[in-house]
């Protein structure tokens, strides 16, 4: 039997892996290897917290490997190099990889996929990851989409049935000689251990996906049409850590998701699917703007008169210390969890671009590095939107109200008062902006800011005077 290389990247589960059952109903012996290459990401090589998860996930994922029979092979790039290195020790006739499509990596992997070509092996790369791939959607014209509901319409008119692959039973041994390294020896972990809390909430690998759908299907997909936006209740998937990493595939979230249809949660079903369709615009907007992980798409915020970096501010901002306790619960919540509330990311991205008019990318950089699900086509997309510097975005006029905001999806002041405790013995009203109730707070919570950092009226109007100096003339 000759083998083929299978290429695993953000693709770490054994079904519905198109790569993997390429080699095997091919008839090769799958020799799976995992190439440790963060340079060849360019700026956006992956964060600390994504590594933390992409340690236990490869442990996962071998572990998978193994229990069939074979096992998972680490090696440190160039990738091309590393590539030619395997197939020279394997003698390998194929080699198969799921695509991604981050700027950095699609010509990197046609430049491998062409020089593999040209040695005359069998080469093939396959959508692992979307519903729908970024090039075959288009507007009437043939263009890319630039507003979201226009292209979920096309996408939804072109939906059909996937088809599922299950995990394979068994899978050909990879010989004993070939050496792999030691995942410790990538430096995935932090040495500090700050990333502990996180496993109180998760469970990286494919069974750990396949427990957060099912606990999703059984819990807070009844009423996430509603719920979703609620912070203090468990209203959200869980499962965009999984995805990225391709723990899950998104057709098989759409296919469990199906089996379980009824007429009192369709809307339920239907809005959570919809929010997937996000995810594919994203990955749509990254294919055709590449430029937009450091760039405004709206030309006209080249000039945009964003305040000059306060080191101070940015930092308060990234600890949780504001002043705002909205602002606050999710930034803490980020760092305990490696996650964040979508409604509450929304909330915090408002505060830095508009009433601290730091430019986007300081908080495109810092979700990077503490986000467990960092993914490059979301994370541009959800920064541009909020900033109002992006595709179909929030104009940037509209400047979320942390208090009223915190008032209508956190009525009760629960999420605030778990992340950020000190406040916890005012009365709730006064949870939401304890700077209005000055001495109660400095008799109750003498450990919070009195004031938030930037005065919420002031700081709206500055933003909005800044925006009228960035029209065109």
């Amino acid at each position: 039997m000759s083998n083929a290389i299978v290429w695993f990247r953000n693709d770490l589960r054994l079904a519905d892996n198109p790569a993997l059952q390429a080699a095997l109903e091919g008839g090769f012996t799958p020799i799976p290897v995992y190439l440790h290459a963060p340079e060849e990401d360019g700026d956006w090589a992956p964060g600390a917290a994504s590594n933390t998860w992409r340690h236990h996930s490869l442990r996962q994922l071998d572990d998978g490997l193994r229990a069939r029979g074979s096992r998972l092979l680490l090696r440190t790039g160039p990738s091309k190099q590393a590539l030619l290195d395997l197939i020279h020790e394997t003698s390998a006739e194929a080699v198969f990889w799921n695509r991604k499509y981050e700027p950095a990596t699609q010509p990197r992997d046609a430049d491998i996929k062409q020089s593999l070509k040209a040695e005359g092996l069998q080469v093939e790369s396959f959508n692992g990851a979307l519903l729908f791939e970024p090039w075959t959607l288009a507007t009437q014209q043939g263009g890319p989409y630039k507003v979201f509901t226009p292209f979920w319409r096309n996408a939804l008119s072109q939906w059909r049935t996937p088809a599922l692959t299950e995990a394979p039973a068994s899978i050909p041994s990879v010989p004993t000689e070939l050496p792999s390294q030691p995942l410790d020896a990538f430096g995935f972990l932090p040495k500090l251990g700050w990333e502990k809390t996180f496993w109180e909430h998760w469970q990286p690998g494919e069974a750990g996906a396949h427990e957060a759908l099912e606990v999703f299907i059984d819990g807070a997909l009844r009423g996430y049409h509603s719920d979703r936006d609620r912070p203090d209740r468990v209203g959200t998937s869980l499962l965009s850590p999984h995805l990225h990493f391709g723990e899950i595939a998104p057709l098989r979230i759409c296919a469990e998701l199906e089996k379980s249809r009824t007429a009192a949660n369709g809307s339920d079903m239907d809005a959570y699917i919809r929010e997937l369709g996000w995810r594919e615009f994203a990955y749509h907007l990254l294919h055709h703007f590449p430029h937009t992980t450091n760039t405004n798409l709206n030309p006209r915020f080249e000039h945009f008169d964003w305040a000059k970096s306060d080191d101070a501010q940015l930092h308060a901002w990234q600890r949780g210390r504001t002043g705002v306790p909205i602002v606050d619960a999710g930034m803490r919540e980020l760092w305990a969890t490696g996650t964040m509330h979508n409604r509450v990311r929304m909330i915090v991205a408002s505060w830095l671009t508009k009433h601290m008019r730091q430019h986007w990318l300081h908080g495109a950089r810092w979700f990077w590095d503490t986000l467990l699900d960092a993914d490059l086509a979301s994370n541009t997309l959800g920064w541009q939107w909020v900033a109002g510097t992006g595709a179909d975005a929030a104009p940037y006029f509209r400047v979320f109200n942390p208090v009223t905001q915190a008032q209508k999806f956190d009525p009760d002041a629960l999420y605030i008062s778990r992340w950020v405790p000190e406040l916890a013995a005012l009365p709730v009203g006064a949870r939401f902006a304890p700077w209005l109730h000055a001495d109660l707070a400095r008799r109750l919570a003498p450990a919070y800011p009195s004031k938030p950092m930037i005065d919420l009226a002031a700081g709206r109007d500055a933003a909005l005077d800044a925006y009228k100096r960035s029209a065109p003339d």
